[in-house]
């Protein structure tokens, strides 16, 4: 893997693709746009003139719960006006999700249309996409994609997969801060570890929560350790690379024990609270919202949410920084997301194709952006942005410089949630740091002989 350094620029995460079998780094940084335009909410979109003829098919279409937006059913009604194919959505909840995909794929059917985390090792290891789906090089919207985006969709240089996210504002996860709670207390925003360890210190003795830390879901506490990938890569250059290649496992490297080591001195020292382990994310806005919790860590577009449920708030009581881990002052770059695949074996691929394109149109994924709050941009060129101040600050602020590991190295965001049940362990004592690191190198290592890695003999 060729190491590249990101250079800021006018343009969302521009760069010169590059496809291969491990994950790439990326060759240029998201900088943060010269202008926010403000959010345009258009109403539903409206039918434009149908064929004369339409089609009577019913596309099958299956996806993780809070993979499909609102916008998206909307704009699956217009689909269906403007062609007569109609998209049958179904939800699965996401404990379930991947499980049951797996079935259906390995059983040979799969829905038409199927949703999928991107990522070089998902593609392989997960839906084995050379042979459950469909070739999509030769789409048109392949050309506006971002690039970063497209190569985690995409593996041996095909591309298989359609990614429409928001990989800035819905990917960058970050700790938000109660600005009001650290003037009040005297604190400025952490420049290293220990400034976080005694902003936690002085908000806990107030009574506040320091960190909302919702470990009962079971995956958002994971995010504490691959997401400071770039510190990692920034710290030992070409790591990423070496262990993709098997010349070094995680437990080998002293930085990720010590990100682990310090990760479990917050949760002794009470800085997540009393009920981290039984806490949900779903309560999060609230927790932010009614000042119980100083800090939680959330997506960089998590303010219009908030404000959304909670018109009261002012979003300039909030600001961002990168998670504090081993100094970590980067920005975490994660290109890859929720995805559209078509099944390889469906019998109406070409509808299918159809409204992947439909989807992709200009005007219909600018539709999709300004009408969920939650994206602040899509990974698509000519489109405008909806970023607020806050965010346009954390993005000047913070350098991004390489991407997140569970996008960089492979055979890690597979075993997301076993990292999770490892770290429970750690947290309740029956883990150590060092046990985490190696049950992640076990996996990795049984992951990658299944899928025949040659750098696992």
């Amino acid at each position: 893997m060729k190491q590249t350094l990101y250079a800021l620029s006018a343009l969302l995460l521009a760069a010169v693709l590059i496809v291969g079998c491990a994950p790439a780094q990326p060759a240029a940084a998201p900088a943060a746009p010269t202008q926010a335009p403000a959010a345009t909410q258009a109403s539903a979109p409206a039918p434009t003139a149908a064929p004369a003829s339409k089609s009577n098919v019913t596309l099958t279409y299956m996806a993780s719960q809070g993979w499909i937006k609102d916008a998206e059913l909307e704009l699956a009604k217009k689909f269906e006006a403007e062609t007569g194919i109609h998209v049958d959505y179904q939800i699965i909840p996401a404990a379930q999700y991947f499980n049951v995909l797996k079935t259906k794929l390995n059983a040979g059917e799969a829905t038409d249309i199927f949703g999928g985390q991107s990522g070089k090792t998902d593609l392989k290891v997960q839906y084995d996409v050379e042979k459950n789906a469909v070739d999509l090089s030769g789409e048109e919207w392949v050309k506006r994609m971002d690039p970063f985006a497209l190569d985690q969709v995409s593996l041996d240089g095909k591309v298989y997969g359609a990614e429409i996210w928001d990989i800035i504002g819905s990917n960058y996860f970050v700790v938000i801060y109660n600005k009001p709670i650290f003037q009040k207390l005297g604190l400025s925003v952490p420049k290293s570890y220990a400034d976080f360890k005694t902003a936690c210190e002085k908000i806990k003795a107030t009574g506040i929560t320091p960190m909302f830390e919702p470990i009962s879901d079971g995956w958002h506490h994971v995010l504490w350790f691959p997401m400071i990938g770039p510190r990692f890569e920034e710290l030992h250059p070409g790591l990423a690379e070496q262990l993709n290649a098997n010349k070094v496992k995680f437990a080998d490297n002293e930085t990720m024990r010590l990100a682990l080591e310090q990760l479990l001195e917050l949760y002794k020292l009470g800085c997540f609270g009393e009920n981290a382990l039984s806490d949900a994310y779903a309560d999060t806005n609230k927790m932010l919202a009614t000042g119980e919790v100083a800090m939680a860590l959330v997506p960089l577009a998590q303010l219009p949410s908030l404000k959304k449920d909670y018109p009261e708030v002012k979003a300039e009581d909030f600001g961002f920084f990168p998670i504090p881990l081993v100094d970590n002052n980067l920005a975490p770059v994660h290109p890859a997301g929720p995805s559209k695949f078509i099944y390889a074996k469906s019998k109406h691929i070409a509808e299918a194709r159809q409204y992947l394109a439909f989807l992709m149109r200009p005007d219909n994924l600018q539709y999709l952006l300004d009408n969920t709050p939650e994206f602040s941009t899509l990974n698509f060129s000519g489109l405008k942005d909806k970023w607020t101040p806050e965010q346009r600050e954390f993005l000047t602020t913070y350098p991004a410089k390489s991407i997140v590991y569970q996008d960089a190295v492979n055979y890690v965001n597979p075993q997301w949630m076993d990292i999770g049940k490892d770290l429970v362990a750690m947290f309740t004592g029956t883990l150590t740091p060092e046990g985490v690191l190696k049950n992640i190198d076990q996996r990795r290592a049984d992951m990658a002989k299944a899928a025949k890695d040659p750098a696992w003999p």
